[in-house]
């Protein structure tokens, strides 16, 4: 779950992390109250959760409050990358001399969290680890022991920082390092933190994207969430407890089991498919569950076919070709679907299937399913 970068702000300013002074607006009109108040030149940016916003024309600066008004409609009134404006971030702004990078994430790998900093900010940092990888600095921290000042030490002399601003180097990664743990956050960062013609850090930008598992802790920043960001089947299957991705492919599918339903994509493409979706119904699914997951993916219209692939443990495969006939009946598509079940009640699941009286291929193997899903959908 992403955050807006004004809602990423208001954390890290509860961290101790400096940022600008300002305010979020709806409306064009609020925005000029907001730029009255703050006095002298502001910055009206696009609050949407892509990237890109400058180059689009979402970020724009304004030396009143008439023209931050100004600005503000025309700015509201934009899409950027098909999300619409909403709302905009009013700022006072800043006299920068310098930006650089700060952020932390989770290196799998390494099993730990990783601090980046690079003294080339305010451009994304993929395209500076992939023209100048050299200028990236990186520290891993102990999740045991947490962020040290010498490796913040050793950063803020990585990437040229006077070392005069050390200290507050110190104590803006440490606010970082912070809500990046406490928020149960997959990545948080600021791009760019500036130095300004006073010689002080300030936080121009901030991001946060939070482990949707930790969520559950964190009722108040679930509360955040921005339901733009979402397709509307995405919302429906949040809503029902259900794990979907949509995507741009023909084959419907439907698994239970984040694993078995990467496994059943990659194999999908394997024999010259695309997958229209990610779809993790979980364990112990009832009917009622498999009904709501096969309506989502009913729903798009490009799909062409529908593999379910259902290994039974904890599900039980009769219950899932009960909830799988409950939507047909209901839905009637015209469009072939091809169920794989194996594991418990696997004879019974078949047996419920094959005398539906719908349209459904049977298979024993997921390559044997994969193949027959790919068949079908082409000659639809």
């Amino acid at each position: 779950m992403k955050l807006h970068e004004y809602q990423s702000k208001r954390i890290f300013a509860q961290y101790g992390i400096p940022v600008q002074e300002g305010e979020v607006a709806a409306t064009p009109q609020e925005v000029r109250t907001i730029a009255e108040q703050i006095g002298g030149p502001v910055v009206v940016k696009a609050q949407v959760l892509v990237g890109g916003r400058g180059k689009a024309g979402g970020i724009k600066l304004a030396q009143t409050p008439q023209q931050a008004e100004e600005i503000a409609t025309r700015i509201l009134s934009m899409q950027i990358k098909g999300l619409p404006v909403r709302k905009v971030l009013v700022a006072r702004a800043a006299d920068i001399q310098q930006e650089i990078y700060l952020g932390i994430v989770v290196d799998r790998a390494a099993a730990r969290p990783v601090m980046m900093a690079s003294s080339e900010g305010g451009v994304e940092i993929e395209e500076v680890a992939r023209t100048h990888p050299e200028a990236i600095k990186k520290v891993h921290i102990d999740p045991f022991v947490g962020l040290r000042a010498y490796q913040t030490l050793w950063l803020a002399k990585g990437i040229g920082l006077p070392p005069s601003l050390h200290r507050d180097f110190g104590r803006i990664a440490q606010g970082l390092y912070r809500s990046f743990v406490e928020c149960d956050a997959s990545l948080a960062e600021i791009n760019p933190l500036v130095i300004t013609s006073e010689g002080t850090l300030l936080a121009l930008d901030a991001k946060i994207v939070l482990d949707d598992n930790g969520l559950f802790r964190h009722p108040d920043l679930a509360a955040m969430r921005d339901i733009d960001e979402e397709t509307p089947s995405e919302r429906a299957a949040r809503e029902a407890g259900l794990s979907f991705v949509q995507l741009d492919g023909d084959i419907g599918c439907m698994v239970n089991g984040a694993g078995l339903a990467m496994a059943t994509m990659d194999i999908i493409q394997h024999f010259g498919g695309m997958p229209a979706n990610f779809l993790d119904i979980g364990g112990g699914a009832r009917a009622e569950r498999v009904a709501t997951a096969l309506r989502l993916i009913l729903a798009d219209p490009r799909v062409k076919a529908v593999l379910f692939n259902i290994f039974g443990g904890i599900t039980r495969c009769d219950e899932v070709a009960r909830g799988i006939i409950s939507v047909l009946d209901e839905v009637r598509p015209n469009l072939p679907i091809v169920a794989r079940l194996v594991g418990t009640n696997e004879a019974e699941g078949r047996q419920i299937l094959e005398s539906s009286g719908y349209r459904i291929i049977t298979a024993t193997t997921l390559a044997e399913a994969a193949q027959k899903a790919v068949a079908v959908a082409r000659n639809a």
